[in-house]
């Protein structure tokens, strides 16, 4: 079972509220999973916007089987359904029409390190926060870092803009592999930057990863969402640098200790004693 399947299973199953909340460039369903309090303030935690970081999705459900004591969030496991895909099974999970395009794009047919859509576009950099500027991006397909054509050029990143608007959240958080760090910052003002951070600390707490910084990137969820909505958002970074993208499921030992009370610890921080 791949990582789609094993997220479309867990979303059928699953007997709290839930959505179909768009669709991603191959057609493919993108899940979103309600758990907590459905009154009171409400985050986003969001995975797998990369492909290559699939493992995230799954460990979203850990996530949602774990819940929150204290307030209500919104789980989405795969942000970027296709790229996973890409990532794990390769090209017979794409269109007939997309396979000989991905693989030109990627110089040949090893698809692992794939973090794109199936557009060849870096979702992570194709919201408008400061797009274009980080210094990685580029400018052309490629498996990483393509900006797109403007700003939400893509159907998964215009997904999450929407439904981001229409929940609005008083935080959100996105899980990445690797790196074992959190980032937190983006151009905030100095009040705003200790609220944000005190949140900071409480998920370095919970996962034992150092607040980091990343001055020279731009465009990601995390930054929209502070720019946008000037609420807390944060990048936690899963897993150490030792370990080698892709992150497979015999890692899960490994990360769940790590990250299995991250979200929790983030909504009891931001919903304090009344969430």
């Amino acid at each position: 079972m791949n990582v789609y399947e094993e997220v479309r299973a867990f979303y059928e199953s699953y007997r709290g509220e839930k959505r179909v909340i768009g669709r991603s460039a191959e057609g493919r369903e993108i899940f979103a999973l309600h758990i907590g309090l459905s009154r009171g303030k409400q985050g986003i935690a969001q995975y797998a916007i990369h492909g290559r970081e699939w493992i995230t999705g799954v460990i979203a459900l850990y996530h949602v089987r774990r819940g929150l004591s204290r307030g209500g969030a919104w789980v989405i496991p795969l942000s970027n359904p296709d790229g996973a895909l890409i990532s794990e099974v390769g090209l017979s999970s794409l269109s007939e029409e997309r396979r000989k395009r991905v693989m030109r794009i990627n110089g040949g047919a090893d698809l692992r390190l794939w973090k794109a859509n199936a557009n060849a576009v870096d979702l992570n950099v194709n919201f408008g926060a400061r797009w274009g500027t980080g210094v990685h991006n580029v400018t052309r397909p490629a498996p990483e870092n393509y900006i797109g054509e403007e700003p939400f050029s893509e159907p998964e990143t215009r997904t999450l803009r929407d439904f981001t608007a229409e929940i609005s959240p008083a935080y959100t958080v996105s899980f990445h592999t690797k790196g074992g760090e959190i980032y937190w910052r983006f151009h905030q003002p100095l009040f705003r930057m200790l609220r944000d951070r005190r949140h900071a600390v409480r998920l370095s707490r919970a996962t034992g990863y150092p607040l980091a910084s990343a001055g020279r990137s731009a465009g990601g969820y995390k930054d929209w969402c502070v720019a946008e909505f000037k609420i807390p958002a944060f990048t936690v970074e899963i897993g150490r640098d030792e370990l080698a993208h892709p992150i497979g499921r015999e890692s899960l030992s490994a990360l769940l200790p790590e990250t299995l009370g991250s979200l929790d610890a983030l909504a009891s921080s931001v919903c304090g004693r009344k969430g």
